[in-house]
Formats: C-alpha cells, sequence, structure tokens
C-alpha cells in the first residue's frame, strides 16, 4: 500500500504512516468484528448442550445480541470503589486489552498477507502474550478488595507455569519448521505428512505436542477447566468484581480476543494455517484466509465444547499438570525431535 500512496503523491514518510494506520484498522476491526461474534457462537454452543436456546431474540436468529449487551455497557456508569487507585484500577482492562491485539501483527491471514513479517515473528508473540498477565495482576491490587487481589495472584501463578511449557513446545516447532518466522512455519507445513497433509499435527511426534499446546492454550487464557482466576464459587468473578460498564466490557473483549488468538496460533503453528488441508491443487482455488478462518473457527469450537462439558479443576490438580506433567513431557519432547532431527540430517 506505501507504493501506491507514494504514486499518488504522498511523501513516503506519510504514505508509510498512512498505510500502517490502514493495515492496523484493516486487522483490528474485523478482530473486534470477530470477538462480538464468537461471544454469540459461544453462548449458542453452550445453550445447545444444556438443552436451550440461546440468544434468539435481538436481530436474526439473536446474531445482534453481542452488540446490544455493548451497547448497554456502554450507557452504565463506571462505578469506581472509593480506596481503589483509580490511575491504575482504569489503567488495568485498557492493558488487557491493547495487548489482546499486539499480538495479530505477525499472524499471515494469507501468503505475503501479513502486517509485520519479522523474522522473530513467534518470539514477539510469546512476549507479547506474556504481557496479559500485568492488566489482571494491577487490576486486582488497584480494586483493594481481597476476591480480586486472590484472583490476581492466582493468575499470575497460572500463566507463569503455563507458559514455560508453551516455551519448550514452541521450540519444538521452530526445530521442526527451521526459523521463527510466522510465515515460514506455514510454509514448512506444505505437504508435511507424506506429501498430501498440510500440517505438523499428522507427524506421531508433533501430535502430542500439539494437544499439550491445546491444553497450555486454555490455562493460558484462563478459560474452562482452568478458569481458577475467576472461580464463582470462592472469588465471586475474581479480578473482574469491582469493574463495571466499559472497563468490565474491555476486560470481556480481551478475554474473547486472547482465546481467538490461541486459536490461530494453534491453527498457524500446527494446522497449516491459510493452506488448504490437504495439498491437493485444486483446494488452493479458495483463498488462504477463508482456509485460516475456517480452522480459527473450528479450534474456538473446540474451546466451547471444552468449556461446556469439563468441569473446573481444582488450584492443585492446574499446577499439578503445568509443572508435573507437561514441563517435563515438553522439554522431553524438546530433546526427542531435536535428536530425531539431527539422525535424519535435517539441520545439514
Amino acid at each position: 500500500m506505501t507504493p501506491f500512496l507514494v504514486h499518488v503523491g504522498l511523501p513516503f514518510g506519510w504514505a508509510w504512516g498512512l498505510a500502517t494506520v490502514i493495515e492496523i484498522l484493516l486487522i483490528a476491526l474485523p478482530v473486534m468484528l470477530a470477538v462480538a461474534m464468537v461471544i454469540y457462537v459461544d453462548r449458542k454452543v453452550w445453550a445447545s448442550m444444556a438443552l436451550r436456546r440461546g440468544p434468539n431474540v435481538v436481530g436474526p436468529f439473536g446474531l445482534l445480541q453481542s452488540f446490544a449487551d455493548a451497547i448497554k455497557v456502554f450507557l452504565q456508569e463506571t462505578i469506581i470503589p472509593a480506596a481503589a487507585n483509580k490511575a491504575l484500577f482504569l489503567l488495568a482492562p485498557v492493558i488487557t486489552f491493547t495487548v489482546a491485539l499486539l499480538a495479530w501483527a505477525v499472524i499471515p491471514f494469507a501468503q505475503g498477507a501479513i502486517l509485520a513479517d519479522i523474522n522473530v515473528g513467534l518470539l514477539y508473540v510469546l512476549a507479547v502474550s506474556s504481557l496479559g498477565v500485568y492488566g489482571i495482576v494491577i487490576a486486582g491490587w488497584a480494586s483493594n478488595s481481597k476476591y480480586p487481589f486472590f484472583s490476581a495472584m492466582r493468575a499470575t501463578a497460572q500463566m507463569i507455569s503455563y507458559e514455560v511449557s508453551i516455551g519448550f513446545i514452541l521450540v519444538c516447532v521452530v526445530l521442526w519448521a527451521g526459523s521463527f518466522n510466522m510465515g515460514a512455519i506455514v510454509e514448512a507445513q506444505r505437504g508435511f505428512g507424506f506429501g498430501l497433509i498440510n500440517g505438523f499435527w499428522c507427524s506421531p511426534l508433533l501430535f502430542p505436542v500439539w494437544v499439550m499446546f491445546l491444553i497450555s492454550s486454555l490455562a493460558e487464557t484462563q478459560r474452562a477447566p482452568f478458569d481458577l482466576t475467576e472461580a464463582e464459587s470462592e472469588l465471586v468473578a475474581g479480578y473482574q468484581t469491582e469493574y463495571s460498564s466499559m472497563a468490565f466490557a474491555l476486560y470481556w473483549l480481551g478475554e474473547y480476543a486472547n482465546v481467538l488468538l490461541m486459536c490461530t496460533l494453534n491453527a498457524t503453528l500446527f494446522w497449516g494455517g491459510y493452506l488448504p488441508p490437504l495439498n491437493i491443487p485444486v483446494l488452493y482455488l479458495v483463498p488462504g484466509l477463508v482456509w485460516l478462518m475456517l480452522k480459527i473457527f473450528f479450534g474456538f469450537l473446540v474451546f466451547s465444547w471444552i468449556k461446556a462439558t469439563v468441569p473446573r479443576y481444582r488450584y492443585d490438580q492446574l499446577m499439578r499438570l503445568g509443572w508435573k506433567i507437561f514441563l517435563p513431557l515438553s522439554l522431553g519432547f524438546v530433546v526427542v525431535i531435536s535428536g530425531y532431527l539431527m539422525a535424519i540430517g535435517h539441520f545439514s
């Protein structure tokens, strides 16, 4: 887009700046619209599994329910507790929502369709997603209430625990792909399985790694059965207890944006990203963005299905799974996969 704006007469600096803003909006606005729609899908899946109707009044088939909820919270008053740290109290949801959008900059939506095609894209995603805990910790401390504070401590321990495992899992993907670049990782999956299947998931060594990544994604985003930061029975609503109006809505949007991001990472790192499921020429007639959206939607349905059916873990079970099972397993797979790749001369 920058060359086009330069061609129409803008100076290079202005053209580059305007093109960057337009590209950011082309990603951020659809992501926020997708968040509104996946909330609707989430509620419909839960309702179906509980033999209920779900949203069905506002708009055709209830499709506008999320927008009605957004208008409702926008018109409500933002109540700040008297003993809260007002500046940090209001800053915390902004941090959570902003960080949830930053990681999308390095996601390849199609071949060459990426905002920031950097060589360390995967490291960037890991670094940015790690910042999300600050919004929760600040909210828990700034609220000056015991329930949000307990939730913030839980969230810190939970996210750190599973980020260690996710780090080792990503090392396995990088070893096989030979690059930290997100686009290169997707291209490495082209015809990976017998020259026919696009995706790392079909490898006997990488399939268990993908299962660990999927479960760790649930814990990283505080989704059931790992939503101990919002456990209603003992923490009311966790770090969101004292929030209302748009501050609460920003947390809600940030949470679902993170869920969509994890579904996107599942699709990009293990399911072939924008590539079709099978390496068949006729399937490439369908745009890569369509394949990526279908894979993200399927991943989100898996997230919803798990939330609707699996009971919540106890906190000791959650931590034991992260430190005593996933950590040694993921580290073991790093050793096994690197040894296998050395044996077959993958690095030569």
